[in-house]
């Protein structure tokens, strides 16, 4: 990754606010059936533990994502780490950590995702997750919400 335009970003932080409950929100967030409806057809599995691993998989049963979970503690906080295998460029970064904080406010949640980059990686690579944590979150909502999420085509990050 010599001579590429490398940064060391700051922290990606994305706040939205869901009609669901904390327990909802949580099983969005690892159980395969509500992954496929917001990562694209990705199937989540995992150790739901500290220590276990998770991983995002295709339907033809390949790894698109993995990690580790560091911290987990049900319904509230769950903190991984996540190395992009589906393309060869990323699997050469050093893994990033995504933490989800859900906090009750009611009859709704505030659900808070955190990306932090603690190496430096290609702006494209920052800028593609920029891209791409909205869409996510906002089907997220939508699913929690209605019941349906939507499709919107991406790209890995040019």
């Amino acid at each position: 990754m010599s001579g590429e335009d490398l940064i060391v970003p700051p922290d990606v932080v994305y706040v939205t606010y869901i009609k669901t409950t904390p327990e909802k929100a949580w099983e969005a967030l690892t159980s395969a059936a509500f992954s496929r409806k917001m990562f694209f057809g990705l199937s989540i599995e995992g150790d739901w533990k500290v220590g276990g691993g998770w991983a995002f998989k295709s339907p033809d049963g390949s790894v698109h994502d993995e990690g580790e979970v560091l911290e987990c503690d049900p319904p509230r906080k769950l903190r991984l780490s996540w190395r992009v295998l589906f393309f060869e460029e990323a699997r050469k970064l050093s893994p990033a950590f995504i933490t989800y904080e859900i906090e009750p406010l009611g009859e709704v949640v505030r659900l808070t995702m955190t990306q932090h980059q603690p190496k430096p990686i290609p702006r494209k690579f920052y800028q593609g997750g920029k891209q791409g944590w909205p869409l996510i979150l906002s089907i997220l909502k939508s699913v929690l919400e209605t019941g349906e999420g939507f499709a919107v085509e991406m790209k890995p990050p040019a």
